[in-house]
């Protein structure tokens, strides 16, 4: 009994797994025939089956972009930058459907060593670190071992300094993939998508009102009451808007 259920299970498995390539599958067709709108519900009820992936993200992007409609766009772009921080093309399409937003805020400039320190940590997905950190250890206990068993003085030396290199390199690495698991864990990043939004001095329409933000312009949350969050701007700027004018990434 309990045989014929695992392969039942395998079945059923493998007609989810069918039916999900062939929906990407026609997704991507009807984009090539520019079929746009088509292409996006095909993505889209993909994406409501539990399926998510930066090329799906990338691709409904695409699609959103070629209606015209930069908000979605830059929402799926996003997304899919969060799952491949290091794809050029990704990057590339956002700056380009940012170029569409009305809010150009300037960002407050960080410290060199700080900046580089974030890019170098977000230029690589989090399954990319954790490779390099298997590696490197694999590398270290290869490099033990030269150190303990070669009768040869010098290779015994290179094993005990190259294993302290890769052991820093093994501990950074894992580190880095900490980082980028709980960046994509507790993110907090969300699109406006209403075509305007006043910000308040509170979580309440009777709040003062502060500034006018636009769709397409990413904020940060950092607070929330009720059906209010608490918003951060990349230039430091900061109110209360209500959750229903912004979409989290």
């Amino acid at each position: 009994m309990k045989k014929i259920l695992y392969i039942l299970l395998a079945l059923l498995f493998v007609f989810q797994l069918n039916a999900q390539n062939s929906l990407f599958e026609k997704g991507n067709q009807f984009y090539t025939d520019q079929k746009y709108n088509d292409a996006i519900a095909a993505y889209e009820e993909l994406l409501g089956t539990g399926v998510e992936s930066a090329g799906l993200y990338f691709n409904l992007g695409n699609a959103y972009y070629k209606t015209g409609k930069m908000t979605p766009a830059i929402l799926n772009y996003e997304r899919a930058k969060l799952l491949s921080p290091d794809d050029a093309d990704i990057q590339f399409n956002l700056e380009l459907a940012n170029q569409h937003v009305v809010d150009a805020i300037e960002a407050i400039p960080q410290v060199f060593f700080v900046r580089w320190w974030n890019n170098l940590i977000k230029s690589k997905a989090t399954d990319s670190w954790a490779t390099y950190s298997i590696v490197c250890f694999i590398a270290l206990l290869l490099l033990l071992g030269l150190y303990v068993f070669s009768p040869n003085g010098s290779l015994r030396r290179l094993g005990f300094w190259l294993g302290i290199v890769f052991l820093a390199g093994s501990i950074t690495t894992f580190v880095f993939a900490n980082k980028q698991k709980n960046r994509l864990v507790n993110h907090n990043f969300a699109i406006i998508t209403h075509p305007s939004a006043t910000v308040k001095s509170s979580p309440s329409e009777g709040g003062t009102n502060i500034f006018l933000i636009h769709e397409g312009l990413k904020v940060q949350i950092i607070d929330q009451l009720g059906n209010w969050y608490e918003i951060r701007l990349a230039d430091g700027n900061q109110g209360w808007l209500p959750s229903e004018t912004m979409e989290k990434i």
